[in-house]
């Protein structure tokens, strides 16, 4: 493997979408249970929709720029060097957007347990996934695959969820 394939500065992206370009570095660096990408966000870029993971847990490093994280409750600006813990549970809820004029840049470290739900609660939806997806993993009949996205309100509460708010 050569050196820049699994560097967080020259790494060369693997996708871009919307204005983020997307470095999966720490497969290239060959972790198993631990994910890591570089993302990169164009001004006015926005990386993901505002989401809860209920089986993970990830970090972002502030690499550079100034990414705007939101959560829940309100937002705030991040600066060069920042580290953010994004805990399992509504409480770890996030979403970055880049307000500012520059590019900038994050590394996300992710825990990789599989299952995972995650859930979208400004449009009110979840994505159950049993392995990660956009992957090229072989299908494997022993093992099955489950990657589905639903509404909130089309699925069925289950107590004792079905007490707790929607």
């Amino acid at each position: 493997m050569n050196a820049d394939d699994a560097n967080i500065f020259t790494t060369r992206p693997d996708f871009e979408h919307e204005g983020v370009l997307d470095a999966a570095v720490g497969q290239r660096a060959g972790a198993e249970l631990l994910g890591a990408s570089v993302y990169e966000l164009a001004p006015g870029a926005r990386w993901a929709r505002l989401h809860i993971h209920y089986a993970n847990e990830e970090m972002i490093v502030v690499i550079s720029g100034t990414p705007t994280l939101y959560s829940l409750e309100d937002s705030r600006e991040l600066v060069p060097g920042e580290v953010v813990a994004c805990l399992r549970g509504p409480q770890g809820a996030h979403r970055l957007e880049n307000h500012s004029s520059e590019p900038t840049r994050v590394l996300i470290i992710s825990t990789m347990q599989m299952p995972e739900i995650v859930e979208y609660p400004e449009q009110a939806e979840v994505f159950v996934m049993t392995e990660p997806p956009y992957t090229d993993t072989p299908y494997d009949p022993k093992r099955g695959r489950l990657l589905r996205g639903f509404k909130k309100s089309e699925s069925r509460p289950v107590p004792p969820d079905a007490d707790s708010p929607s």
